[in-house]
């Protein structure tokens, strides 16, 4: 594991986002987004389009995607003295869910709260009963057995808080090839592929992977410290299967590159090289706290297909960790100056 700089503060990875440019909604296509281009051997910054992905790779490159779905788990619903009351669900872990409760505070332990549903057939068979308090609004919750069968049904999609637009297609926060349930939140450089581009990457010789993480709770909590070392970051479940293991050794084998699409594709590659990487021919699944920042050494990816993130972020700092701070600060201010889309539903970048 790479130590984290002691003196890396969280204020180097803030900057000025005009509130226009947060995307609120996605584009009619997918692939239809731009795509702004980061060398990072020559320092250059250049625009293209996601749909041109294919022309900016190489033969024998790797393409690794996130195939984790994501699940209806923002719950609301009623206290028995009537106040309202809204979980985030995090992860389910032996019968019970780890979530993030609004107002935490007023919740007791042992207390039920009625959960509302849209359809009126869920009402009054929906439950969720408080087991743990575990501060900074977590809380371990039981639902009712209606709920566990009927989730995507009493629960909503869990978009992010600055995207205010109602979604008419919830299938449009979901990625083309995600199969895998069990996700708080989508990766959402992968909701640029579409099926045809993946086709065109195999047509030109790119070999595509799927790889499944399944996104918690970093991804909707700031960074409140002050030094970078002090943030702690919360485990995912992650996964890469025996086939992906393969196409690792076999990229390397033959000179090719390995592409992440998205941070959390990228998070789950560095942890399967640090567990051992080409050594796992059977590939590897569990837990990872890998906490990627500047001063990282990599040792699967070579490239990153990435959205733009918030300021302060974990997933802005591993970007940095990728490109260099100072490279992505230019490429920040360029996306600002072209007035690019930010954020789950705005363009994307590409690293190299």
């Amino acid at each position: 594991m790479n130590p984290i700089d002691p003196g890396l503060r969280v204020e180097q990875f803030d900057y000025d986002l005009p509130p226009e440019l947060i995307a609120q909604v996605p584009l009619d296509d997918r692939d239809a987004s731009r795509l702004l281009v980061v060398e990072r051997s020559t320092s250059r910054v250049h625009h293209d389009a996601v749909r041109n992905l294919p022309a900016l790779l190489r033969a024998g490159d790797l393409v690794v995607v996130n195939n984790t779905r994501v699940f209806a788990g923002r719950l609301r619903g009623r206290r028995a003295t009537g106040g309202k009351v809204e979980f985030l669900l995090l992860r389910r872990e032996e019968g019970r869910w780890l979530a993030l409760a609004k107002p935490a505070k007023r919740l007791d332990v042992g207390e039920t709260v009625t959960l509302t549903a849209e359809d009126p057939v869920h009402v009054g068979r929906s439950t969720a009963r408080v087991l743990t308090s575990l501060g900074e609004g977590l809380v371990e919750i039981a639902l009712s057995d209606h709920v566990e069968a009927h989730l995507e049904s009493v629960g909503a999609m869990p978009l992010p808080p600055y995207v205010r637009e109602r979604l008419a297609n919830h299938e449009r926060y979901q990625t083309v090839y995600a199969t895998e349930l069990g996700s708080a939140a989508a990766p959402t450089a992968g909701l640029h592929m579409t099926q045809c581009l993946l086709e065109d990457l195999r047509g030109t010789g790119i070999n595509v992977g799927y790889a499944t993480l399944h996104v918690g709770l970093d991804t909707f909590r700031p960074v409140t410290v002050e030094r970078v070392a002090d943030h702690v970051i919360h485990r995912e479940w992650c996964e890469i299967g025996p086939e992906l293991a393969e196409q690792i050794v076999e990229t390397r084998r033959h000179g090719g590159r390995v592409i992440a699409i998205g941070t959390t594709t990228a998070r789950t590659l560095e942890t399967f090289g640090a567990k051992g990487g080409d050594g796992l021919a059977g590939g590897w699944a569990g837990w990872t706290d890998i906490f990627i920042t500047p001063g990282y050494r990599w040792t699967v990816v070579d490239g990153m297909l990435t959205n733009f993130h918030l300021p302060r972020s974990t997933l802005l700092m591993m970007v940095s960790a990728f490109a260099g701070s100072e490279l992505v600060r230019t490429a920040y201010e360029r996306a600002i100056a072209e007035r690019y889309r930010f954020y789950s539903f705005g363009d994307a970048m590409l690293i190299l």
